[in-house]
């Protein structure tokens, strides 16, 4: 039943192809049917017909010969396409050139999969989609035309004909890229004949089609027919072979890996047709650097590129390697691998990277070290063994304490270079309370351990730190030592009694006080109880006090061996009390003679007390004949006062008194004399420069003529 199903197909196909090519009797040259798509049900075997095509130049078709772009297939000289030998269920399109005296053509077959005998009748009939080529008649043809590129000469070299059915008075002109656009030159056409000619080799990998333009004129020039377009395509050749572009290939791949493990992937690149086997490449490697432990450590898939792994785990142990980095010659060779195919070479470099399958271990399971009380640095350093690579995290180790460092006077760093651990002491160890230390420490590695591999016993250690005892100096306590005094406390006055404490509790040292430091000089000590008096007076207001503190330092000495000396401070809060008078500023102001308003100036004071021992201040004229019957003083706040006159005065200076009293208890009272200008002012200008004399009262004069006689 199955061969007959097949025997009704073929007759229905046959006579499907038999109507459409009888339809009309006209004759077009070249392929019948450009474009063939034919269903593959099963595999093809060696001399299998596969399908037939249809070639006429209408000119009898002499020295018509056929070329196949499948080196897996022929085409015989009828047009039937065979198979050379067993083939897979899909092979990829190829294509058929025909070539004869007077036309060349090219027709291109695609294959694709068909499982059952309807899709096969539908594909024979195209029900649905399928129409009948109907061919009109026309006065100018111009049938496509293929080329195969790298043709060598002698040229000009016809390659078709423009077919038409006018014989006198025309002219066949063409034009186009390849013609009269760039790249100019390549095609011309025999203006009297149409013959289409080449002028030089061709490159199909630098335009694979032309579509130029043809038309039909008489001998005047008159367009008779056209444009037409004519379509010359370039038939690929293999001559460009696979290049690796993206290099240079670097792949990585962890020890231990397991076999099949994709590294890297490796792409050339054909320039050739891609439809055509001579883009169809294949991978291999040739060579392999260095050999051991096996001269096939790595496989590449022959259509892909992947380089894989195919030795098994253990044989990609990093630590027994010779190397951990290896070459491989890659060869890329197109015409799907056959040997007419070209190549194309690449390095690829495959480097074993490590991963922490090593847990690092001490060299010794216990260290020892000595060192003196009072010292911070480095005392010991842990030497570790880790086999695993130096330039990684699988290498370079970190340190935990993880016993034995209560209150944190010990660290452990890892030296960068050597990989040992660093054991400081951080801060300094007291002899007399713990003369021996234990420390537990542990290592592992900033890379995470492998799961199979554990950190064992050997990845701990014990560190035993002997302390040396030392003749620490004596401490103040409390440093600094602060004390409050009024300011104006006798000399001769106990300040504090400063205590200091020796550190070496199990030997019995006495200590002794000195001055280090007294900026001002008013402080003295007891060399032997450390009392501090005063040898001076103090002051709060002194430049050596500073928000109202005076600083000192002292020093206390033991009698160990060698000696040692600590050093205390001392700050004396001093409070204020009123010793100092306020002044009156300004001392000098200046007056226009003809100024209508009489106010001179805005004075204020100053004072180097404290609250409540300055301010509010208050302002009064001092004694001097007839002073208040020309100047005035009012007070303005708590620390100014306004300076005005009673009456206008002649350009002179005068000498006031001003009187300012401050709010301490008691108070102080301070007498200013404050200089007064009366200028004469012009034009904005003051000129004081007559009143340089000073003007004094007549009774004042007087007064003083009388005293001066009775001495």
């Amino acid at each position: 039943m199955e061969h007959k199903t097949q025997l009704t197909l073929a007759f229905l196909l046959v006579q499907v192809l038999h109507q459409a090519f009888t339809v009309s009797s006209d004759c077009t040259p070249g392929f019948q049917q450009k474009n063939y798509r034919i269903l593959q049900s099963s595999d093809y075997k060696k001399d299998q017909f596969i399908l037939k095509v249809l070639f006429d130049d209408c000119s009898g078709n002499e020295g018509l010969e056929f070329s196949i772009s499948n080196p897996d297939l022929r085409v015989e000289a009828d047009g039937s396409v065979f198979a050379t030998k067993d083939m897979e269920l899909i092979i990829p399109g190829f294509h058929i050139q025909a070539a004869s005296v007077h036309m060349q053509d090219l027709a291109k077959v695609q294959i694709a999969r068909e499982d059952t005998t309807s899709s096969v009748l539908k594909e024979a009939m195209r029900i649905g989609n399928y129409s009948i080529l109907h061919r009109s008649k026309r006065s100018l043809i111009a049938p496509p035309i293929s080329f195969p590129e790298n043709q060598r000469g002698p040229f000009p070299k016809a390659i078709g004909m423009v077919i038409t059915d006018r014989k006198e008075n025309i002219k066949f002109q063409l034009r186009g890229k390849g013609v009269d656009e760039e790249p100019k030159g390549i095609f011309k056409i025999n203006d009297e004949s149409g013959q289409i000619s080449v002028t030089r080799t061709l490159d199909r990998e630098t335009m694979e089609t032309y579509s130029l333009q043809l038309e039909l004129t008489d001998t005047s020039g008159k367009l008779l027919e056209g444009p037409a377009t004519l379509y010359i395509t370039i038939i690929d050749q293999n001559d460009n072979k696979p290049l690796f572009r993206e290099g240079p290939y670097v792949g990585h791949v962890l020890e231990a890996s397991p076999t099949g493990t994709t590294v890297m992937r490796m792409t050339a690149h054909d320039a050739d047709d891609p439809s055509t086997n001579n883009a169809v490449l294949r991978y291999s490697i040739v060579q392999q650097t260095p050999e051991t432990p096996s001269p096939n450590m790595f496989y590449i898939d022959s259509e892909k590129g992947d380089i894989v792994t195919v030795v098994p785990p253990s044989m990609l142990d990093r630590e027994t390697l010779e190397v951990c980095k290896y070459e491989l010659i890659v060869i890329a060779k197109d015409m799907a691998g056959s040997d007419v195919g070209l190549t194309g070479t690449a390095t690829a470099t495959i480097i074993i990277d490590d991963k922490n399958d090593h847990a690092p271990v001490f060299t010794k399971s216990m260290f020892q070290a000595t060192v003196n009380e009072g010292f911070t640095g480095i005392i010991v350093n842990l030497t570790v063994e880790d086999n695993d690579d130096p330039a990684t995290g699988a290498w370079r180790a970190v340190y935990t304490i993880i016993n034995g460092n209560p209150d944190r006077n010990f660290k452990i760093e890892t030296n960068p270079k050597t990989n040992d651990g660093m054991l400081f002491v951080d801060k300094s160890l007291d002899y007399e309370r713990s003369a021996f230390h234990t420390l537990l420490i542990k290592v592992e590695n900033e890379d995470p351990i492998m799961p199979e591999i554990s950190y064992g016993p050997s990845s701990t250690t014990t560190v035993q730190v002997t302390v040396v005892d030392a003749n620490e100096p004596p401490i103040f306590n409390p440093d600094p030592t602060i004390v409050v005094k009024p300011e104006n406390i006798a000399v001769g006055s106990v300040v504090v009694t400063l205590n200091a404490t020796d550190q070496d509790i199990l030997q019995k040292q006495t200590i002794r006080f000195a001055q280090f430091q007294d900026p001002a000089g008013w402080l003295t000590i007891n060399p032997t109880n450390g009392t501090v008096t005063t040898r001076a007076a103090l002051d709060r207001e002194s430049p050596f006090a500073h928000d109202s503190q005076y600083t000192a330092l002292f020093l206390a000495t033991d009698n160990g061996d060698p000696v040692a000396t600590g050093t205390g401070t001392l700050i004396i809060t001093m409070l204020d009390v009123n010793d100092n008078p306020p002044s009156v500023y300004p001392t000098v102001a200046k007056f226009c003679e003809d100024s209508k308003d009489l106010i001179v100036a805005i004075l204020g004071a100053t004072d180097k007390d404290l609250e409540p021992n300055a301010d509010p201040f208050k302002f009064q004229l001092g004694k001097q004949a007839g002073i208040e019957k020309t100047w005035k003083v009012t007070q303005v706040n708590s620390s100014h006062a306004q300076l005005s006159l009673l009456h206008p005065l002649k350009r002179a200076n005068y000498n006031l008194p001003i009187v300012v009293t401050d709010s301490g208890k008691p108070p102080l009272t301070n007498s200013t004399d404050v200089l007064v200008q009366v200028c004469s002012c012009k034009k904005n200008k003051m000129d004081c420069s007559t009143a340089n004399s000073l003007h004094i009262s007549t009774t004042l004069l007087l007064i003083s003529i009388i005293t001066f006689f009775c001495l």
